[in-house]
């Protein structure tokens, strides 16, 4: 495999981290020259961009505070590696992210958080660029925008789950794939009952007894609105049937998703609950790159556990598989209602099972008529926006409205 050109936006992140990692460890196979970021860790990120030598170094914030910190750091990260003379350019602002993403490397990194990685996912295949997509909310918020700008194979999941399915896949052609499964590992809260889940805490709900992540995907994990996405996301990226996608709960992830063929025989890939391999293929798929991870120990006894899904306890799978079959703006909703309402559990404004509970609301009214149809053409990038903006203010206001009744009856 010749060197490929790397940009990573999000570096700063789990996924960006690891990233750096594996192209540091393939030092003769990725150039990195672009780093993008939100600017809460400039120190952080001026360090990977010495490291890296990169041109580019691009944050979302555009305050004056954060720019004179990171050229601050780049200087002191600069001066310890004795590359006094490297000065990267700087670019500042929301979108920071997408110039870098547009520039045109062979490989861009989307390991950004939220929908805000829309505009970056789609300046990426604008500009020809083979997208590792670890950015679920774009995909499954833009829909038929990202699906109408992407040529044949130019996305690449990172996902472990969808990185898994992509790799089963091999072994099969389309036509006789029967069904996907996904699994999932349950989340710190695996077993509990609804009533059981009112009174968690938002420090109970960030202990995922797998992977480290950020916040809001940490508690979409334990709420499993992130299984609910990635059903979702399997669907656009597959072109498989919702009805053909199953989830099943796996607590040991150490098969990260499976494929079911037509014939009655099932494809799983099987490794470590670690996000190197996911990371890895992005960058260099569909080749492989050696000994990125430790392979399973099958000469250890031990017990693979699978259970079905409670979604009683755990409704947001069904929800989100509503508002995949419903399309238009509905994903953008949904994901926009959920991210406003892990907010406020994390403030103490919400309890745990009232962060689905307010997505559903929101979801309902807005199938009542606010934004586009399900069924309307035309869908744009503004439309997209509009909605996530409706869905955050409709959001907000049944948060604030829980939160004053919730005093009330304190009072």
């Amino acid at each position: 495999m010749t060197q490929r050109s790397v940009t990573i936006l999000g570096s700063t992140g789990s996924i960006g981290t690891q990233a750096v990692q594996v192209v540091r460890a393939h030092p003769d196979r990725f150039r990195v020259l672009a780093l993008a970021a939100g600017g809460s860790d400039v120190r952080l990120l001026a360090r990977q961009a010495v490291t890296l030598g990169v041109e580019q170094v691009a944050v979302a914030r555009d305050d004056d505070a954060t720019l004179a910190a990171l050229e601050e750091a780049l200087g002191a990260a600069a001066g310890e590696a004795g590359r006094t003379a490297y000065r990267p350019q700087v670019l500042t602002g929301p979108q920071a992210a997408a110039t870098v993403a547009g520039t045109g490397s062979d490989v861009v990194l989307n390991g950004i958080t939220g929908s805000i990685g829309l505009r970056p996912t789609l300046a990426a295949l604008a500009a020809g660029s083979t997208l590792a997509l670890a950015n679920k909310e774009s995909l499954i918020v833009g829909g038929p925008l990202v699906r109408e700008a992407a040529a044949a194979d130019q996305i690449v999941p990172v996902d472990s789950e969808h990185s898994a399915i992509a790799q089963c896949l091999r072994g099969g052609r389309r036509e006789e794939v029967r069904r996907l499964v996904l699994t999932a590992s349950g989340g710190p809260f695996r077993g509990r009952s609804r009533a059981e889940l009112e009174r968690v805490t938002p420090q109970e709900a960030l202990r995922h007894p797998n992977f480290a992540m950020g916040r809001v995907i940490t508690t979409n994990s334990a709420t499993l609105v992130n299984k609910g996405l990635e059903v979702i996301e399997a669907h656009l990226l597959f072109g498989v049937d919702l009805d053909d996608i199953d989830v099943v709960v796996h607590p040991q992830q150490q098969i990260h998703s499976m494929v079911e063929f037509h014939d009655g025989s099932t494809i799983a890939q099987m490794g470590p609950p670690r996000m190197l391999v996911p990371i890895a293929l992005g960058l260099s798929w569909p080749e492989r790159l050696a000994d990125v991870d430790e392979p399973c120990d099958w000469t250890r006894a031990g017990t693979w556990e699978f259970h079905p899904l409670d979604h009683e306890a755990f409704p947001a799978v069904r929800l989100a598989e509503r508002v995949g079959r419903a399309g238009g703006t509905f994903p953008a909703v949904y994901n926009a209602a959920n991210e406003e309402a892990v907010e406020a559990f994390h403030d103490g404004r919400l309890p745990f099972t009232g962060i689905v509970d307010v997505v559903a609301e929101v979801v309902d009214e807005h199938a009542t008529g606010n934004g586009i149809g399900p069924r309307e053409v035309g869908l744009t990038v503004e439309r997209v926006l509009a909605a996530d903006a409706w869905a955050r203010q409709a959001a907000a206001a049944r948060i604030a409205a829980a939160t004053h009744d919730d005093k009330e009856l304190s009072s």
